[in-house]
């Protein structure tokens, strides 16, 4: 929660999320899990705000950001998950990425370049939704019926906030949306020809909506009081807002954020400009109904921080991701031991899917304060080739 007028953050509070890892490969999330996490953060933060003596009848306006490419389908009239999240550096989709290049002219994988700004990847939600219709029964019986919708995460929240199965609105941004790789970039609408190929029906699609708008009234119950009718006004995809947030507006501009993964993103303004190296050309932002959209050129790098949590939960080498650093520190250096954490493929620039992780250089002297320090610093290599 941030004052309006100073922007000053008064209270916040964050939950971790499980990810599922069922098969090699394939990263799940639960979105029931997801929806608990953000109503345990709506709750601890009022809680806290009370504690400042501040009422939250004072909060004007709820903004939603989500990690995109996540794909989520649900049934509207139980208002339940068909399947779990399939989240946005999920793997399983490589045979339906090949399938896909076989129709495609020259398997030209930057075919839809210039209508999506993106190459066709395991990486965007189109492809993880065509598997969901291709390999789980209750999906492909809910579309039948008409019971089907599909979101990125942004969109199964604000479903779920706004109402639900009792009139909840089914929507996303133009953010969110030109993560799809369903979304003309230009005419800002989804786009038949690229539904078409894909084989996705339009009437499952939420409504683009811009970045800037009231899309519903939130209905959310707590135990320190009602925060209902609060309308959501804002949604835009976490890079996207992370551009916003470090106020990124001007042409030229850029920020690169390390979270799971690194995404650097630089503003390009009102045109859209498309890499000769392997970047991305994204939607930016459209902050408001009437108002012009700005286009970024993305870097995106699959496995940044996610790189700390595999030392910490995969190999044991440390109880919590802090201590990384620590062990890092003391040798400051990691004698010529690379790490090139390629868990889920290359992202950019390189677009490579069959790549796989390795640690290379080791002697008899390398030990794991060695493997902590070239971690980190794969972090660092990657961002600056991007």
């Amino acid at each position: 929660v941030f004052n309006a007028k100073t922007a000053e953050l008064l209270s916040h509070h964050q939950v971790e999320i499980q990810q599922k890892f069922p098969k090699e490969g394939w990263v799940e999330q639960d979105p029931k899990e997801i929806l608990k996490s953000v109503h345990e953060c709506v709750e601890k933060t009022c809680e806290k705000l009370q504690q400042l003596n501040i009422d939250i009848t004072n909060i004007k306006a709820i903004g939603v950001s989500n990690q995109r490419e996540t794909t989520v389908v649900w049934d509207k009239t139980t208002g339940e998950p068909l399947y779990n999240a399939i989240v946005w550096l999920d793997l399983r989709t490589q045979p339906t990425v090949e399938r896909l290049l076989k129709r495609i002219p020259g398997k030209n994988k930057a075919f839809y370049k210039f209508r999506t700004g993106l190459p066709l990847s395991t990486y965007f939600s189109a492809v993880k939704l065509r598997w969901l219709l291709d390999n789980v029964e209750e999906i492909r019986q809910a579309v039948d019926d008409g019971r089907a919708l599909f979101g990125t995460i942004d969109s199964w929240l604000i479903w779920c906030l706004t109402g639900g199965k009792n009139g909840g609105v089914h929507c996303t941004d133009v953010t969110n949306a030109s993560r799809t790789m369903l979304f003309n970039i230009h005419s800002l609408e989804w786009d038949p020809e690229l539904c078409q190929f894909f084989d996705i029906p339009m009437e499952i699609l939420p409504k683009v909506r811009s970045s800037s708008e009231i899309y519903g009234l939130m209905v959310c119950f707590l135990k320190s009081g009602a925060l209902t009718g609060v309308p959501i006004s804002g949604c835009l995809g976490d890079q996207s807002a992370a551009l916003v947030g470090q106020m990124c507006f001007q042409d030229g501009q850029a920020k690169n954020t390390y979270g799971t993964g690194c995404f650097l993103l630089c503003n390009t303004g009102q045109k859209s400009v498309f890499s000769e190296h392997g970047l991305l050309t994204t939607i930016a932002y459209k902050l408001g109904r009437d108002k012009p959209v700005c286009y970024a050129l993305e870097g995106s790098v699959a496995i940044a921080g996610a790189v700390v949590r595999w030392l910490r939960d995969n190999l044991g080498i440390v109880k919590t991701s802090q201590e990384v650093e620590k062990l890092a520190a003391e040798v400051g250096t990691s004698y010529g031991c690379y790490f090139v954490p390629a868990f889920s493929g290359l992202y950019a620039p390189y677009w490579e899917p069959s790549a796989r992780g390795i640690i290379c250089g080791l002697t008899q002297f390398t030990n794991k304060n060695h493997i902590a320090f070239a971690a980190l610093e794969a972090v660092c290599f990657q961002t600056r080739e991007v």
